[in-house]
C-alpha cells in the first residue's frame, strides 16, 4: 500500500491516462475511471465494474476518493429534503432539495460556515471554517440528483448556490465544480439552469463576467440605501453600493444577462417608502428582476417579517416601473432548511 494516497479526483483525465501507461496498462482505462468519477459519481473503486479487479486494486493502492457522505436526511411537510453532508475531514455542510410539481431545485453550499457577517443569516453565525473543494460541491449535487430521481423520477432541473457560504469567496473551486457539473464528461447540466448567488463582491462579479460560463447571477441586496445595508450586512461597508452597481453594470455589458436581486422585507428595517423608491432606482441601472423573499426566523428578535401591506407596496411600485418581481414563499421552514436557516442545528 502506498504510504500517502492522493485524492484521485484532483487528477485530470490526461493524468489518469498517464498513470495507467506508467504501469504498463492501456491509456483508455484512464477514460473509464474519469467517466466513473464525474459522469456516474462513483465513490468507491469497486463500483468501477468495467475495470478488472487488478486494476481496481492498483487504483486503491495509489488513490482514495475523498467523497462526502450523507450523514442525515430530514424531510419537510412540504416535501423539501435537507441533507447534512459529512466531509472527509468530519466537517458538516447542508444542502437542500426543493421539489415542485414539475421541477427539482438543488440548493448547495460552497463553504463550511461563511466568510461574511450578515446579521439575519444563521450560517453567518458559524463563521468560515474552510472552503469546499470542487468535488465536495459536486458530491452535494450528485446526491441531490440521485434523491430527485428516486423520489420524483426526474433529474435536477436547477441548481442554486444559495446554501452555506459566499460562493465568490471560494471562486476558483466553485467555477471548477460548475465545470464538472456542466461538462458533457460530467453531469452534462446546462449552465443556464445554474444560479450563483452572492452577497455582492464587486471585484469577483467583474472577474466572473470576464470568464462568463453562462450561468445566472443573483445578488442578495436587501436594501439600496447604504446605511441600512451596512447595518444588516456589515461586510458591505467595504463594498459600497456604488461599486456594486458598477460591477453589475459591467456584468450586463459583458453577458447581456439581467441580474436577480434577492430581497427580504423586514418590519421596521426596510419596509418604508424611502426603501422602496431606493430599490426602484437601483434596479433601473441595468435590466433586472426582484425576488422578494419571505423572512425565515433564526432566533434573533431584532428581525421580523414585514407586514403584508409593506410587501404589497414593494410589489406594486416595482410593477408600476416595469421591473419584474416575484414573491418567493419559503420551503422547508419546519426543518430549518429555508433561506438563511442552514446552520447544522440537527448535528
Amino acid at each position: 500500500m502506498n504510504a500517502v494516497r492522493k485524492d484521485i479526483r484532483r487528477r485530470t483525465k490526461e493524468e489518469l491516462r498517464s498513470f495507467f501507461v506508467e504501469h504498463g496498462i492501456p491509456a483508455f482505462h484512464g477514460n473509464q475511471v474519469y467517466e466513473w468519477l464525474w459522469q456516474k459519481a462513483a465513490i468507491d473503486f469497486d463500483q468501477m465494474t468495467n475495470l478488472s479487479k487488478a486494476h481496481r486494486s492498483l487504483l486503491s493502492e495509489y488513490f482514495v476518493i475523498n467523497h462526502a457522505d450523507l450523514d442525515q436526511v430530514q424531510k419537510s411537510s412540504d416535501g423539501t429534503l435537507k441533507n447534512a453532508v459529512r466531509l472527509h475531514d468530519g466537517k458538516i455542510v447542508e444542502s437542500v432539495l426543493i421539489p415542485t410539481d414539475t421541477r427539482s431545485t438543488a440548493c448547495v453550499s460552497s463553504q463550511v460556515g461563511c466568510s461574511l457577517d450578515c446579521t439575519f443569516c444563521a450560517t453567518a453565525q458559524l463563521k468560515r471554517m474552510r472552503n469546499l473543494n470542487p468535488d465536495e460541491i459536486f458530491d452535494q449535487v450528485a446526491t441531490l440528483n440521485r434523491q430527485s430521481l428516486e423520489a420524483y423520477d426526474r433529474p435536477l432541473s436547477n441548481i442554486v448556490f444559495m446554501g452555506m457560504g459566499e460562493p465568490l469567496m471560494n471562486y476558483p473551486n466553485v467555477m471548477k465544480a460548475i465545470e464538472k457539473i456542466t461538462s458533457p464528461e460530467g453531469m452534462g447540466m446546462s449552465a443556464k439552469r445554474i444560479t450563483v448567488s452572492t452577497s455582492g463582491v464587486p471585484k469577483m462579479i467583474k472577474k466572473m463576467a470576464d470568464e462568463y460560463p453562462r450561468f445566472k447571477l443573483a445578488v442578495s441586496l436587501h436594501s439600496a440605501i447604504e446605511e441600512t445595508r451596512n447595518s444588516i450586512m456589515p461586510f458591505s461597508d467595504k463594498f459600497p453600493l456604488t461599486s456594486l452597481k458598477e460591477a453589475i453594470q459591467y456584468w450586463f455589458s459583458k453577458t447581456k444577462e439581467r441580474v436577480t436581486y434577492e430581497y427580504v422585507v423586514w418590519k421596521d428595517i426596510n419596509d418604508t417608502q424611502e426603501e422602496i423608491q431606493a430599490l426602484v432606482r437601483f434596479c433601473k441601472h441595468t435590466p433586472s428582476k426582484v425576488n422578494l423573499i419571505e423572512y425565515n426566523p433564526i432566533g434573533d428578535d431584532s428581525f421580523a417579517q414585514a407586514d403584508a401591506t409593506a410587501v404589497d407596496a414593494y410589489m406594486r411600485e416595482l410593477s408600476k416601473h416595469h421591473i419584474p418581481v416575484t414573491l418567493r414563499r419559503s420551503r422547508g421552514k419546519d426543518i430549518d432548511a429555508a433561506c438563511g436557516q442552514l446552520a447544522n442545528k440537527s448535528i
